[in-house]
């Protein structure tokens, strides 16, 4: 699927010049007049990235920006600001706020385009980590099928480290016991719920003090939780 850009501006004619040129090179684009419509819209769809007015009517582009980068689930969102505010000290203030880029107005689209590109680029996602950290004192070594408390090997058997390995993949989301067993075992129908129940205590057993992650969500499953 194409890529999603999310315009913030108030001007009409700003946010149909820039989306017309998103949309030529291939892009998804929303358009919003303000902020508030764009939080709102955060509800159904993230987009891959935003490209910011700092002079909204609701409220400061430097905000909006500032609350973005504060948020664990949107502070990947690459953003890049767009303003008539031409000063050095603007431009610092953004990119210390964590903006990607900086464009000026009046601006060329093509140029506006190219940056989007880039800032796309720079922002492929990393291979995945081989080793994962849970609060400060657990880390798993997905490659080497290692675990450590507090720096001290633990031994696990192959099915408590994929029972870790797969609640951590999501931290705070709750795995149902079906979908632990399905990762495990797939659809061997011989292996039953309280099989799962069994390798949980088990594994928070070995784990100690780290122990205190593994939450049991009566009735539905389990999460990791920092």
């Amino acid at each position: 699927m194409n890529k999603l850009i999310a315009i913030i501006d108030d001007e009409p004619d700003i946010l149909e010049l820039v989306s017309i040129n998103l949309k030529k090179a291939s892009y998804r684009v929303k358009e919003f007049p303000d902020s508030e419509s764009f939080f709102r819209s955060l509800a159904t769809e993230i987009p891959d990235l935003i490209i910011l007015d700092l002079m909204l009517p609701d409220m400061d582009g430097f905000e909006v920006c500032k609350f973005l980068k504060g948020q664990d689930k949107y502070t990947s969102i690459p953003i890049i600001m767009l303003t008539a505010r031409a000063e050095e000290t603007e431009k610092v203030l953004g990119l210390e706020l964590g903006a990607d880029d900086y464009v000026t107005k009046p601006f060329s689209p093509r140029e506006l385009v190219a940056r989007v590109k880039a800032v796309l680029r720079r922002n492929i996602p990393k291979e995945e980590t081989k080793r994962i950290k849970i609060g400060d004192i657990l880390v798993l070594d997905t490659e080497k099928y290692e675990v450590e408390v507090e720096g001290k090997r633990i031994e696990l058997t192959t099915t408590e480290f994929k029972i870790l390995q797969i609640l951590s993949t999501k931290k705070g989301w709750v795995f149902s016991r079906d979908k632990i067993l399905q990762h495990l075992w797939g659809d061997d129908k011989m292996v039953i719920d309280r099989t799962v129940d069994v390798h949980i205590k088990h594994l928070r057993e070995k784990l100690g003090k780290a122990s205190i992650f593994i939450k049991n969500i009566r009735g539905v499953g389990y999460k990791l939780e920092e």
